[in-house]
């Protein structure tokens, strides 16, 4: 069994992660630690100062930073999109979307420590912003997030559902994939 710590304040993030690499055989503990978020450019500046700041925890770390882009708005909120949220909520980005195209994207950023290397994942999912909030599941911008091809938000599906398509668990289970690679080689050799 492979473990690996992934830390993180939010608790749905840290069931989505187990579950994700639940099928790699990766075992995952999870430590609540407020990280900092720098202001930064790209997710990718954003999960290595997340990592460097769990130095102090042994083994594999597994960090992770996402954000929505919505390219009418120049990318906004991106980087920033956690913080967006937490003062403003949803209503401006409906405001500012009334005449704009509304297509956007997720986009996570995963940031794994083996050792003393450094191992970055990505993953995409791909939507429109609905016009209202719906659904009840998820956290973050789920409820007003459409994937592509889908009718319903992110926030009106179980987690399995989500799961099975989110950015996050693109990026993560790229992470997986790595882990069991690294693993399999490790016996074999």
């Amino acid at each position: 069994m492979r473990r690996v710590t992934f830390v993180s304040t939010n608790p749905g993030k840290a069931r989505e992660v187990r579950a994700v690499l639940r099928p790699y055989g990766v075992e995952v503990r999870w430590i609540r630690r407020t990280l900092p978020e720098p202001q930064a450019e790209t997710l990718e500046e954003v999960v290595r100062s997340k990592l460097r700041a769990t130095r102090d925890i042994p083994g594999p770390v597994l960090v992770e930073d996402s954000g929505l882009f919505i390219p009418s708005l120049g990318g906004f909120p991106g980087v920033y999109s956690a913080h967006f949220l937490r003062i403003w909520k949803f209503r401006p980005i409906f405001e500012l979307l009334e005449r704009r195209n509304r297509r956007a994207y997720f986009r996570t950023v995963a940031a794994l420590r083996v050792g003393r290397r450094t191992y970055l994942f990505r993953g995409d999912v791909h939507g429109t912003i609905a016009r209202r909030a719906a659904g009840s599941h998820g956290f973050g911008y789920d409820p007003i997030f459409i994937p592509t091809g889908w009718d319903r938000t992110f926030g009106q599906v179980p987690a399995e559902r989500k799961n099975a398509i989110s950015h996050r668990a693109r990026a993560v289970r790229r992470a997986g994939e790595f882990l069991a690679r690294r693993h399999a080689r490790s016996r074999t050799a």
